[in-house]
């Protein structure tokens, strides 16, 4: 009998699935992968149930005779343990970035003699409306909140970059490249106060209030599903933190970072040129203490921000103060640098890790921009924040965009550096 393969990556089986089953048992024996949580996420999907739960909901498909875990997105390890007769799959990956999947995989069987057969792709007002489901499911608070957690456990390193709006949401949300055959994209969302402030024309000084800071993020959610980590500045009076905690944790935020400073907050990046206090150990610990004792789940993360090297307080000094905030109940550190090198901060991951293998590290390259998130995660990085690119990137796009209209009091000479609408307008779901 021949011996015919399909991949799902589904939570939920619908009339799609069950066509492409019906085609593929009337070639052979249906043998079906469940594509392993590790990939699945890779694959710019998040499981609402587990991995044993997937196999088990396959199992149960008529016609289904085998159901095996598939780690690799590009299909190398099961097609070289099943050499399968036939691959079948929905016809949606002819085109985009899944298109290298496909052509590697038809490669592969090309060299036995295996044949890749394209099932029409199933959408109609019932599958549709399942898939919204699912996806709303993932947007809910419970879903998105633990889930920064579930992805330090799986991935690398957490792909982070900052969203100041709904729209930067959907781009941090839907862009996929496709490299060597495999797909990456963005993990989560980081929603600065920097971005935040300059995208309202206000100063970086803490200037906007909370109230509008969770305006912004439920504007991001509204719209996407990946877990969102907000800059807390330094969180305020600690009377006023423990109170946005319970805001941020009922929302479906995963995590607040709070850096260690007191006073008028300036930007980090300014370093020792204007004025700014760090806190002492002592007050700074009794503000993460106040709101893990808030917080009423265990998904929410205080993720404590350290200014030492920023300051030029030293490197004994940041690790002391490291080791302090975990002690009062801090779920990760976020060690940052202004130097253009990353040596001061590989130094620190490296001495951290040496005492400490488990307390998630969070690093922003910012200044020190060659390093690569492979570098990072082998000195023990869990979360890297690109956190401010999207917002420096529009900001001179625009700016000469205006200039060139005024220049020319006509919008032709722009026209070709700008997105078409019906482009930006495709990327906006509508129900």
């Amino acid at each position: 009998m021949k011996t015919v393969y399909t991949c799902f990556c589904t939570d939920v089986i619908h009339e799609g699935h069950l066509n492409i089953i019906e085609a593929a048992h009337k070639l052979g024996k249906v043998i079906v992968g469940a594509l392993s949580d590790k990939a699945l996420i890779r694959y710019n999907k998040f499981p609402t149930i587990s991995q044993q739960e997937r196999v088990k909901l396959y199992r149960s498909i008529a016609s289904v005779e085998e159901v095996v875990i598939q780690d690799d997105m590009l299909y190398d390890d099961v097609i070289t343990l099943i050499h399968p007769d036939y691959v079948l799959h929905g016809d949606n990956w002819k085109e985009g970035p899944e298109a290298a999947i496909r052509a590697h995989v038809e490669k592969l069987l090309s060299q036995y003699g295996g044949q890749l057969i394209d099932i029409p792709y199933t959408y109609n007002e019932v599958v549709k409306k399942i898939d919204l489901q699912l996806r709303e499911k993932l947007a809910m608070p419970e879903f998105r909140r633990k889930r920064l957690r579930q992805l330090i456990e799986i991935c690398p390193v957490v792909k982070t970059i900052e969203a100041h709006s709904g729209l930067t949401g959907l781009i941090a949300e839907k862009t996929v490249v496709e490299q060597d055959g495999k797909l990456d994209q963005f993990d989560a969302m980081w929603v600065s106060s920097l971005c935040d402030s300059t995208a309202k024309g206000k100063p970086d000084i803490e200037l906007v209030d909370m109230s509008s800071r969770l305006r912004t993020i439920d504007d991001i959610m509204e719209v996407t599903t990946k877990p969102i980590i907000l800059d807390g500045d330094t969180g305020g009076l600690t009377e006023h933190f423990v109170y946005n905690v319970r805001t941020l944790e009922r929302m479906g935020v995963s995590a607040v970072i709070l850096e260690d400073k007191t006073g008028l907050k300036k930007n980090s990046l300014f370093g020792t040129e204007v004025e700014q206090t760090q806190a002492s150990i002592e007050e700074f610990s009794e503000k993460i203490s106040a709101g893990k004792r808030a917080q009423l789940t265990d998904d929410f993360m205080i993720i404590a921000r350290i200014e030492s090297l920023i300051l030029s307080r030293g490197m004994e000094d940041a690790l002391h103060r490291a080791f302090s905030f975990i002690e009062a109940g801090a779920d990760g550190i976020m060690i940052h640098s202004r130097k253009k090198e990353p040596d001061e901060i590989l130094e620190f991951c490296d001495r951290f890790r040496s005492e400490n293998r488990k307390t998630p590290l969070v690093v922003v390259p910012s200044s020190f921009n060659t390093i690569t998130e492979d570098e990072l995660a082998r000195h023990g990085v869990n979360i890297v924040i690109y956190a401010n690119q999207l917002t420096r990137s529009a900001f001179p796009a625009m700016q000469q965009t205006a200039e060139d209209i005024l220049r020319y009091h006509r919008a032709k000479e722009v026209d070709d550096r700008l997105m078409p609408i019906k482009q930006i307008i495709t990327l906006i779901d509508e129900l």
